[in-house]
């Protein structure tokens, strides 16, 4: 009774002191957000039984968190392109806490944050826009878009936009092997930007590395898996592509996290039937971020790539699968029972 009233409530434009402005509310379950509105709000006002959040066109600057019991919510943008509806905020690793508190960290640092299981976003962009050239005071430069993780979450024609750690795939526990799946989503960055412990599968996916004003290379690298050691499955990516907006060569495929809270982590990545651009190195596509854990010692795959960065010129410097192996790498196999 006490979630009816609220939500009718909001129907009549009656909300709690503090709240954002009034959302639309239809009989099926679904909540119209507009400009003016708060996503997050929305998100407040709903319970964990399915419901839908439709967010009209517009820029919502806010951050946004789904906790646990906000299960089976789809989050959805109501324009006819993902760029119509943009979530975005600007913390990053090491901005301060307006109270106080200490700095955001990574994880906290982003502008999407989602543990409910059986989650859906579509159809709309987050980003976070913080920019390591406004702020050179701070050398936390991670700045999150989207921080997951929920079972079964799945995003379909969602923008991340970002540039240090864009996406991070993570699971609810270190013992966990929560599953992400995400399709037709165009994903940017610079360093690791999609990274994380999941078992996370995209698939006809665009991933784009940044130019970036550092005299250095690699300027950066796509991925930076840490799947735990218990997992058979880690990052997959399938008929997808890689592209840049940096010079040839100026990036690397991968790199592994092996966290310093979990040492035993066993870094999965395979990339497969993706065309790969004359962004990433061919030569030496993959790089350690640590030297007590040598990538060389790492589950990363490919299979059946095209481009130019996907030339073996080094053989030993990109494990091919066989066919038969794989076979096990594929999205139902990483799946399992879920089909989303």
């Amino acid at each position: 009774m006490r979630r009816r009233t609220l939500l009718t409530g909001i129907v009549g434009g009656l909300v709690s002191a503090g709240a954002a402005p009034a959302f639309g509310l239809d009989r099926r379950r679904v909540l119209h957000v507009r400009p003016g509105d708060s996503v997050q709000a929305a998100v407040d006002a709903v319970d964990g039984n399915g419901w839908m959040i439709v967010v009209h066109p517009g820029t919502y600057r806010e951050v946004v968190n789904v906790p646990t019991d906000k299960g089976e919510l789809t989050l959805r943008g109501g324009g006819r392109d993902p760029r119509d509806v943009v979530i975005v905020h600007d913390n990053a690793n090491g901005t301060q806490r307006p109270d106080g508190s200490g700095t955001y960290g990574t994880a906290g640092s982003a502008t999407f944050t989602s543990a409910a299981p059986r989650l859906t976003v579509r159809n709309l962009t987050l980003a976070n826009d913080w920019l390591r050239a406004d702020h050179p005071e701070i050398t936390g430069t991670q700045a999150v878009a989207a921080y997951v993780t929920g079972d079964r979450s799945r995003f379909s024609h969602v923008r991340l936009l970002a540039h240090q750690d864009t996406l991070f795939v993570d699971t609810s526990a270190l013992d966990a092997f929560d599953r992400q799946y995400f399709t037709h989503c165009y994903i940017e960055g610079d360093v690791d930007f999609v990274f994380g412990r999941a078992t996370a599968v995209f698939t006809d996916c665009h991933f784009h590395t940044l130019q970036r004003d550092v005299a250095f290379t690699p300027k950066g690298m796509v991925f930076a898996p840490s799947t735990a050691r218990a997992n058979p499955h880690g990052i997959l990516a399938v008929r997808s592509r890689i592209t840049s907006g940096a010079e040839d060569a100026a990036y690397k495929l991968a790199r592994p996290w092996v966290p310093s809270y979990e040492t035993t982590a066993w870094p999965s990545l395979v990339i497969r039937d993706t065309r790969i651009g004359p962004g990433i190195d061919p030569v030496a596509p993959y790089i350690n971020m640590r030297d007590a854990y040598p990538w060389q010692s790492m589950r990363f795959h490919e299979y059946r790539n095209t481009g130019p960065g996907s030339v073996i010129t080094v053989p030993e410097n990109r494990s091919q699968l066989t066919a038969a192996e794989a076979a096990l790498h594929t999205p139902a196999t990483y799946l399992g029972d879920w089909c989303p």
